[in-house]
């Protein structure tokens, strides 16, 4: 009985999650987000207002100012905002599971009291940087290096893809501290934006996702004080690793968002558009569309939450949360493609949302690992 009871209550508190989720994503975003589409506007106040909606630190414990919640609100709250614009969803994505989720997963207790509270907030946007030029998949060949200098750490070189590359202003950088291919030869930093010797770069003018910055991180002799390492010299890689774990499950309830944006627009254009003289929703070729659309959303929502049950759970989620991400990114690309040929020539219009569901699905097969690289991590772990 007693967990019937808990389920009822944590049923409840989720619709609660959804509804105010929902509303702020109406009133504060869709009237802005093809503006800040069609200029590339990264709008970094929206974020304060989310900061004080909690949805800036939803995993951080209340003791650093989080709203100390777990993976199924976290996902709830990423899928309501992406259904109504990929770019913000994308950017809460980034704030919450990859920079302030890696320092709370394994700062000091004195980072953790340093940086969660502000970043909780929304007062300060984190980032995260592991991805150069040369190196994406392949991260264990990445040039740019930190050398120990007393109680320092100087820092040469550049990360390219980064989300608020030059907004953000806490991240968790990776950076080579021993030799080329060495898995423990990485190691991560806290940096702050007024760090002399490091400057945000170019940024990138996207497909889509055009809201959300995507900017390089250029360290140029950064001298950085070995109190910002997490963790030991050398755990950088492993602790990438584990905290990409989470940010699969991020990417898939952004794609599970973005698809279900997509899915409600095209389901209600259907009923209203008519020809020959009924609305099209009633040809079959139209309704099968969308009885494919609901059943793979369906199913990709279920791999993400098993996801986050598991990672809530404590246990072990690199095959679900790869085949989440995997399944629920191919699937929202799918389905904002058939959006726009339901639409028709509306759907290849900006006057119509379907255009920009389908630019903005395309990143959630490639960020935070491939599909090709989500197959590589499931295939390893079923020949284990």
């Amino acid at each position: 009985m007693h967990n019937a009871t808990l389920d009822v209550e944590a049923a409840e508190s989720l619709q609660l999650i959804k509804t105010s989720a929902a509303d702020f994503a109406e009133k504060n975003i869709r009237p802005y987000l093809m503006d800040w589409d069609e200029t590339q506007t990264f709008p970094r106040e929206l974020f304060r207002a989310m900061g004080e909606q909690g949805f800036m630190g939803i995993l951080v414990p209340t003791e650093y100012g989080g709203s100390g919640l777990g993976y199924q609100e976290y996902i709830t709250v990423i899928d309501e905002i992406a259904q109504v614009c990929g770019s913000v969803g994308l950017s809460l994505a980034a704030h919450n599971s990859l920079g302030t989720n890696h320092i709370l997963m394994f700062g000091t207790e004195e980072q953790k009291r340093k940086y969660l509270p502000k970043l909780a907030s929304g007062e300060h946007l984190a980032f995260w940087g592991l991805t150069e030029a040369n190196t994406g998949s392949d991260a264990m060949r990445m040039q740019c290096t930190a050398v120990k200098d007393g109680d320092y750490y100087v820092i040469n070189g550049t990360k390219n893809w980064i989300t608020h590359g030059r907004s953000g202003d806490v991240g968790v950088v990776l950076v080579r501290t021993g030799e080329l291919l060495d898995s423990h030869g990485i190691s991560a930093f806290i940096i702050e934006r007024g760090f002399e010797g490091f400057a945000g770069g170019k940024k990138e003018n996207k497909l889509g996702m055009r809201a959300s910055e995507t900017a390089e991180l250029i360290f140029d002799n950064c001298r950085v004080h070995k109190s910002q390492l997490l963790g030991k010299e050398g755990e950088g890689f492993i602790q990438a690793m584990k905290i990409l774990d989470g940010g699969r499950i991020s990417i898939a309830a952004l794609s599970l968002g973005i698809a279900h944006g997509a899915y409600k627009a095209a389901l209600k254009y259907a009923q209203e558009r008519q020809q020959f003289g009924q609305s099209i929703s009633k040809f079959q070729a139209i309704s099968f569309k969308l009885a494919d659309m609901a059943t793979k959303i369906e199913a990709s929502e279920l791999l993400t939450r098993q996801s986050g049950a598991l990672k809530d759970a404590g246990q072990k989620v690199t095959k679900i949360s790869a085949m989440a991400k995997y399944f629920a990114s191919e699937t929202c690309v799918e389905v904002a493609t058939d959006g726009i040929q339901i639409f028709g020539g509306y759907g290849y219009t900006k006057d119509f949302p379907a255009e920009k569901f389908f630019r903005d699905s395309k990143l959630c097969t490639i960020g935070e690992g491939t599909s090709e690289i989500q197959k590589l991590v499931i295939a390893r772990e079923l020949l284990k």
